[in-house]
């Protein structure tokens, strides 16, 4: 397969939301691959973080347009992770951080004369309640996405595609379900639900799911950076589905904990994301509900993807197999 190299080897990349899980992944690959990498970071903690990655710190933050900019000054592509990941909080958070704050690296990427930007999104923003059944990048967004995480995806990936032109080639990429070594925050807190005992298989864990290892997704991204077409997105995957009861048991087990067998109907599920959501909005709760409903769609229900224009076209293929990577989680 011949294909059009837009990244030239030992050309400099920046990259916003270094210090995060999948930042982290990407300067790691970006640096073994040869390439010169400048990493915004708007603290102290995130400074050190990307340094030791072999990274050079940027420092400032997605509110800071000029400081971005000098930042990117001479780097061939722009890669941003930045967003709030968050399932729950206020909207204006949402607003702020991943939509604003997309809109900012846009405008960043314009000023330094940057001709590629890469922007990573999630199969979230097909989350409009149903189940999501081998989705690919054809298939429709929702007119009503199921929570605030899903819309201000949604609206961030409406800027990038906006912002495509002759001068900027503007790429998305939608991993799904991150997962692998490095995670602070989903196997924690699936591992603490079956330490609890307050796990529960909703209709049995029965549905499938596709998967993303984080070293995948970076491969990916960086594939997308090089190769991919400006105004095109791209899903990533880990390959073949698995089956959701499967795959999650796998994952808490390498925690050294049993997950059980509690079961419950999906309605339930439905049901607790709904009451949980009105309480914490009108008693203004702090943290997040126990449950929400992109969660529910998004964990709970199929949720089914279809990366072959990632093959096709970027020559995208996992570097790690989901055997592989649940192997490395073992405690």
């Amino acid at each position: 397969m011949s294909m059009l190299n837009y990244l030239p080897a030992s050309s400099s990349v920046f990259v916003t939301g270094g210090s995060g899980f999948l930042g982290r992944q990407l300067i790691q690959d970006l640096v073994t691959k040869g390439f010169q990498v400048k990493a915004l970071a708007r603290s102290d903690k995130a400074a050190a973080t990307v340094k030791s990655l072999g990274a050079m710190p940027v420092r400032g933050d997605l509110d800071d347009i000029a400081a971005m900019a000098a930042g990117m000054a001479g780097c061939a592509a722009v890669i941003h992770s930045a967003a709030k990941v968050e399932q729950w909080g206020k909207w204006e958070d949402f607003e702020h951080m991943t939509v604003q704050g997309s809109k900012n690296v846009i405008a960043a990427t314009r000023q330094a004369g940057i001709k590629r930007l890469v922007h990573i999104s999630t199969e979230a923003v097909l989350a409009g309640g149903s189940a999501i059944i081998n989705a690919d990048e054809n298939t429709p967004l929702p007119s009503k996405p199921n929570g605030m995480y899903p819309l201000s995806k949604k609206l961030a990936e409406q800027a990038v595609l906006a912002a495509n032109s002759g001068d900027l080639a503007a790429i998305i990429v939608r991993p799904r379900f991150i997962w692998g070594k490095g995670d602070t925050t989903l196997l924690p807190k699936l591992a603490e639900a079956a330490r609890t005992g307050s796990w529960l298989w909703f209709d049995g864990g029965k549905h499938q799911m596709s998967t993303c290892h984080v070293r995948n997704v970076s491969q990916g991204v960086i594939l997308a950076a090089c190769h991919g077409r400006g105004g095109q997105i791209y899903f990533l995957t880990d390959g073949d589905q698995v089956n959701f009861r499967n795959f999650v048991t796998a994952l808490i087990r390498t925690q050294g904990v049993e997950p059980g067998n509690k079961v419950a109907p999906i309605w339930l599920a439905d049901a607790i994301a709904a009451t949980s959501e009105m309480v914490w909005k009108i008693l203004g709760l702090k943290g997040e509900p126990p449950i929400t409903k992109t969660a529910v769609n998004l964990f709970f229900k199929e949720v089914t993807i279809n990366d072959s224009k990632a093959r096709n076209e970027l020559g995208y293929v996992p570097v790690i197999s989901v055997e592989a990577g649940l192997a490395e989680l073992k405690v």
